[in-house]
């Protein structure tokens, strides 16, 4: 059944890399809106099965790094590693990077004093302003870090390999449902409203993810030559957030174990995965 995805997606995208950019996009959304929206029907998740969530979606998207982008990549190039390993290091310092200007944003938006800081204004009735700092930190990052999974799906479909880029397709969307969960959580635990929220974190995931798919599927379609930079660039980005985000988070509550196990698991599946639509 997983050889005959490649074929039903034709169907449904056609064979421009463009137009299979764009569905690659939507689908990414898409599921980031439906774990956001399992707040409605998971009103209380707890911290042992969101870190167990978590470390699954790292699992996935660890794999997808290496099997879907960096490794193609690779070959992509005519089997030299330098323009992949280059564009894996731009990723990682484009995030560490754009890290650091998360914190100012957070300062702006939530109001916390600081000198730099706007006037927040009034208080908004019922949200706690202490725990809804760091859930706009969270937002933030999050937003943030959906910049090279958009790219890395565009990126994908434009290199023209649906071998490579329905698996990348599926570890991302299968990632963003623990992670739109997640937020929503968060944002909820802060004092925000549920529904409002759940809707707000996937149309926020759209706005990002699906301009940037095109974007990437445009930008190695009119440029060939920065394909294996590109992905390797869309990789490094991941790598870090996996690293730098997602791990310490999900280690940071005493699951250590669960998030563990969540990450192999999540690793084992996107390695069949892509083993299985590649046969």
């Amino acid at each position: 059944m997983l050889q005959t995805l490649p074929d039903a997606f034709v169907r449904i995208a056609g064979t421009d890399p463009l137009v299979q950019g764009l569905v690659g996009g939507v689908f990414i959304a898409l599921m980031n809106l439906f774990g956001a929206s399992l707040i409605l029907v998971w009103r209380d998740p707890s911290e042992r099965a969101l870190d167990g969530a978590l470390g699954f979606a790292a699992g996935v998207m660890l794999a997808a790094a290496f099997t879907s982008l960096i490794i193609p990549g690779i070959d992509y190039a005519g089997g030299d590693p330098i323009p992949v390993l280059a564009g894996v290091a731009l990723g990682a310092l484009f995030l560490d990077r754009a890290d650091g200007l998360v914190p100012h944003a957070h300062y702006l938006l939530t109001g916390e004093r600081r000198a730099d800081a706007a006037d927040p204004g009034a208080e908004v009735p019922g949200v706690d302003p202490e725990r809804l700092a760091p859930v706009v930190l969270f937002v933030l990052a999050i937003t943030l870090h959906n910049v090279p999974e958009g790219l890395a799906v565009g990126v994908g479909f434009g290199s023209g390999n649906l071998a490579d880029a329905i698996p990348l397709m599926l570890a991302i969307g299968i990632q963003n449902v623990p992670e739109g969960l997640a937020v929503s959580v968060a944002a909820v635990n802060a004092g925000l409203d549920r529904r409002a929220y759940a809707v707000f974190a996937g149309l926020r995931s759209g706005v990002v993810e699906i301009p940037l798919a095109v974007f990437g599927a445009v930008a190695v379609a009119l440029a060939t030559p920065l394909l294996p930079y590109a992905m390797g660039f869309a990789a490094g980005a991941m790598l870090f957030v996996i690293s730098d985000e997602i791990i310490p988070e999900t280690h940071a509550r005493g699951y250590e174990r669960v998030a563990t196990l969540g990450l192999m698991a999540g690793t084992i599946v996107m390695l069949y995965l892509d083993t299985a639509l590649a046969a």
